[in-house]
Order: structure tokens, then C-alpha cells, then sequence
């Protein structure tokens, strides 16, 4: 295999799937809401590694759709750590020059925690270092859903010709409209699959599973998922990247 220059190895936009929370909580008979402490503590972490790996975008999958089927205790608990962490992100964003966006449909969120949304991402719109997307009562499906639904009113309400919906014009209506598609998407904790998460948008994107536990993936983890990244043949089509 031909040796890819330094530039292409790194990738421009990773995803992570913040798998095994609870899991880790429970190998050290912890509570999970200590779990998700030490999760959302980590995400810090990674965001400052990725930055200095050289990676430009990164978006986690922090809480989807389907979680609100989990207990109410533990969803009240990831609540409450969220909008603690969306108004501490305030302070984290200044300081590392990090622009802070939310996918998802956030009106099912607490007026508070919308409030809490929308003053992180007025704050750091102008930041230009790394591009950090958390994804908040988000699930692939249903993005693709308020996509579709958003077109049909145009095309009802607004005249739209169907002929112009084209793969360019759906990727314009979803939430990710103005940042590239993942080029590698990392899940921890042993987990096979991608939970329904960013389903248009991973279409070619690289996939990197460690057994790792999310509050134990650290920068040579990452570093692994990169050199993982760097070593694929990547074809599209049966073209060469």
C-alpha cells in the first residue's frame, strides 16, 4: 500500500458514539450517574486532543432519542449533568477558541436547558478553532423525518420543484448542513453498531470500534482510531480516495 502523506491520515471531521458509562461505573461498583460524571468530564479532554491531533470537527452522541426510555431517575441525572455542562461549556469554549453547536431536536428539552443551548452556541458562533457539534435528543431517523417533513411544506406551501431534491438538497435541510460528513466515526465499549446516529451523513465514513470504555478513552486511544484511519485504502465507488 502506498504511504498516504500526513495530511490525509488525519481526519477532518471524527464522530464518537460515548458508549460504556455505566459499564465502567459498575466495574468499579459506582453508581452510573458517577458514570456519566466521569463521561462528561472526559469530553473536555478529548476535545482538546483532537484539536491538537489536528482534527478540525468533532461531534459526540451525548443523548439520543431512544434514552428517554431509560429509567426517570436516570434520565432526570444525565438532564441535569447536561445543562451543567452546557453552561460550563461557556467558560471551555473561550478558552479554547471552540465553537459549540447542538444537533437535534431540542424543543422536547426544558425551557432552561433550550435557554442554556442557545446562550453557549450565541457565545462561541465567531470561535474558529475546533468545530465541537453535540448531539441532544438526536437519533438519524428522525433528522432525516424533520428533513422530510420541512421539504413536503416547501413543495405544498412554497412552490419547491420536486426535481430539484437532489442528495445536495436533502444534506442542506439536516442538521450537520454547514459541516462536512464524518470522515471516521469512533465507538467505545465493544458495541458493533451505529445506534442510529448521523445515518445520511456516515454513508463513507470510516468506522473504528475499541473496547475501551468512554471514560477511559484517552489521547492514545485516540491516536490509535487516527493511525487506524490513516492505514484504510478508502474507495468510494470503487474510486480511491
Amino acid at each position: 500500500m502506498a504511504k498516504k502523506d500526513e495530511k490525509n491520515s488525519i481526519p477532518q471531521h471524527v464522530a464518537i458514539i460515548m458508549d460504556g458509562n455505566g459499564r465502567w461505573a459498575k466495574k468499579r461498583f459506582l453508581p452510573r450517574a458517577m458514570g456519566h460524571s466521569a463521561g462528561a468530564r472526559n469530553v473536555e479532554t478529548i476535545c482538546e486532543d483532537a484539536w491538537n491531533l489536528g482534527i478540525k470537527y468533532l461531534t459526540v452522541y451525548a443523548f439520543s432519542t431512544e434514552n428517554w426510555t431509560r429509567s426517570d431517575d436516570e434520565v432526570s441525572a444525565l438532564m441535569k449533568l447536561l445543562k451543567q455542562y452546557m453552561e460550563g461549556c461557556i467558560e471551555k469554549s473561550r478558552k479554547n477558541n471552540m465553537r459549540v453547536r447542538v444537533i437535534g431536536d431540542i424543543s422536547r428539552l426544558s425551557k432552561d436547558m433550550q435557554d442554556a443551548i442557545r446562550r453557549l452556541e450565541d457565545f462561541s458562533k465567531d470561535f474558529d478553532g475546533l468545530q465541537f457539534q453535540v448531539a441532544l435528543n438526536y437519533g438519524g431517523r428522525d433528522e432525516i423525518v424533520r428533513a422530510v417533513k420541512g421539504i413536503a411544506r416547501d413543495v405544498e406551501s412554497n412552490g419547491l420543484d420536486p426535481e430539484k431534491i437532489d442528495e445536495a438538497f436533502i444534506s442542506s435541510r439536516l442538521d450537520t448542513s454547514d459541516i462536512p460528513d464524518p470522515d471516521l466515526l469512533i465507538r467505545t465499549s465493544g458495541e458493533l453498531r451505529i445506534s442510529n446516529f448521523m445515518l445520511w451523513q456516515l454513508a463513507y465514513t470510516e468506522m473504528y470500534f475499541t473496547d475501551v470504555y468512554w471514560p477511559d478513552f484517552d489521547k492514545e486511544e485516540l491516536k490509535k482510531a487516527i493511525e487506524y484511519y490513516g492505514g484504510r485504502e478508502r474507495r468510494y465507488g470503487g474510486r480511491k480516495a
